[in-house]
C-alpha cells in the first residue's frame, strides 16, 4: 500500500505532486507522482517498500497547500457491468493487509466531472455497496459506527473505481476539501465565497466568535465591489474599504463601512486593526511583502490575503513567497502562525493566513 491519491484543482496536479514529493523527501520519504486519468487527480507512488500510512503520519494534510484531500490507495480495480458491489468486496478480501475498521463509506467523484449519469449512479450505489460490505463482514454492522478510519471509494467513470482509506486524524474536515457554500443575492461578488471559505478552512468552526466575533474592526485592501467587506460586515465588523473603484451601494448603505479611495499597497490606519484583507490582483511577491508588513508593524492582528500565481513556474513562485513570509516573521519576536491553502474558489491564486499571536 505505497500509494496515494491527491485531490487538487484541475490543471493543478503538477503543482500538488511537486509540492508532496518535495515534503515527503524533507521527511525521509520517497517517492514519485503520476498525473490520474482525470483532472484533480493525482497518484503518488511510494519507493523503497514505504507504506503510504507512514508517510501520512509524518505529513499533515494541513501543510499541503495545493493538494486538498488525500486517500491511502488499497487497489485499483475494473468494475464490471454486472456485479459492481461483488467486484469491491472480492478485491478487499484479497489484500495482503487486514481491513481496518472503516465506520463509514464514501463514494467520490473527480472534481469537475459532468457525467450527470455517473453522479447519480454514485449517490445510488452507497446504500447496496454500504449493505454488500458489511454482509460480508469487511465494515462493522454498526451503520452509525464512527471510527478513525472511512473507506473511500474513487470512481473515474462506470468502469473503474479506485478503493482506499481515509483517517479522520488526517484528512480534509470537508469531503474532497470543497466545503459546500451558497452566494446569497445580496452579495456584492463571487470573491465572497472565498473568504467564507478561508474562514472554514484556516480555524475551527468552534473558534469562528474567538476569530470573527466581539464587533471587531477590519481593512479591505483593494474592496470594490466589496465582496470581503459585505462578509465582514455579516461578522459585525466595522470596515474601512479601500479602492479607488465604486463600492455597492447597498452595502455602504449598511453604515459599518467607511469607503476610502486610496492605493491599497500604500494606505495604512492611523491606529491597528483586528483584522486586514487583501484579493488585490498583483505580483504575488508585493502583496506577500505588504501583508506581512502589516503584521510585523502590529497594524492588525490577523489577515487574510491572496497570492496571484503566475501562469507558469506557480509552484515556484510559492516557494519563493512563503520563504519570503515566513523569513520577515522569524527576524521578529512575535509569536505567528501562518498557513496557506488552493481553496475551491480560488482560480490562479492561493490563499494565506497570518495571525499574531503575542
Amino acid at each position: 500500500m505505497g500509494r496515494l491519491v491527491l485531490f487538487c484543482r484541475p490543471g493543478f496536479e503538477t503543482d500538488a505532486g511537486r509540492e508532496l514529493t518535495d515534503m515527503a523527501a524533507q521527511r525521509g520519504c520517497y517517492g514519485y507522482f503520476s498525473v490520474g486519468p482525470v483532472g484533480g487527480i493525482v497518484e503518488f507512488h511510494l519507493s523503497g517498500g514505504e507504506r503510504a500510512a507512514d508517510l501520512m503520519a509524518r505529513v499533515s494534510i494541513d501543510e499541503l497547500v495545493f493538494t486538498r484531500d488525500w486517500i491511502e490507495v488499497l487497489t485499483v480495480l475494473e468494475l464490471p457491468a454486472e456485479d459492481r458491489v461483488g467486484a469491491v468486496i472480492e478485491a478487499l478480501r484479497v489484500q495482503d493487509v487486514a481491513l481496518p475498521p472503516c465506520g463509514r463509506l464514501e463514494v467520490r467523484l473527480p472534481e469537475g466531472h459532468d457525467d450527470g449519469d455517473l453522479g447519480r449512479f454514485a449517490r445510488k450505489w452507497v446504500a447496496p455497496l454500504s449493505k454488500g460490505l458489511r454482509g460480508a463482514g469487511l465494515m462493522p454492522a454498526d451503520q452509525d459506527s464512527h471510527g478513525d478510519y472511512r473507506l473511500e471509494i474513487l470512481l473515474t467513470g462506470f468502469d473503474q473505481a479506485w478503493v482506499g482509506i481515509s483517517r479522520a486524524a488526517n484528512r480534509s474536515r470537508f469531503l474532497g476539501g470543497i466545503p459546500r457554500l451558497r452566494l446569497p443575492a445580496s452579495a456584492p461578488s463571487r470573491s465572497a465565497l472565498k473568504l467564507e471559505e478561508a474562514w472554514k478552512v484556516f480555524f475551527p468552526e468552534e473558534q469562528a466568535l474567538f476569530y470573527l466575533g466581539g464587533g471587531k474592526k477590519a481593512v479591505d485592501l483593494g474592496a470594490a465591489p466589496g465582496g470581503w467587506s459585505w462578509q465582514l460586515v455579516r461578522q459585525g465588523m466595522m470596515v474601512t474599504a479601500v479602492d479607488n473603484g465604486p463600492m455597492q451601494a447597498e452595502l455602504m448603505a449598511s453604515g459599518q463601512v467607511q469607503h476610502v479611495e486610496a492605493d491599497g499597497y500604500t494606505w495604512r490606519p492611523k491606529r491597528g486593526v483586528d483584522w486586514m484583507v487583501c484579493d488585490i490582483v498583483d505580483h504575488p511577491r508585493r502583496t506577500a511583502k505588504m501583508a506581512v508588513s502589516w503584521v510585523v508593524d502590529r497594524m492588525c492582528r490577523y489577515t487574510i490575503f491572496n497570492l496571484k500565481l503566475p501562469m507558469k513556474k506557480r509552484y515556484d513562485e510559492w516557494l519563493i513567497c512563503r520563504e519570503l513570509i515566513e523569513e520577515a516573521l522569524s527576524e521578529t519576536e512575535l509569536n505567528w502562525f501562518f498557513k496557506a491553502s488552493h481553496l475551491y474558489h480560488d482560480r490562479e491564486e492561493i490563499t494565506c493566513f497570518i495571525e499574531r499571536r503575542d
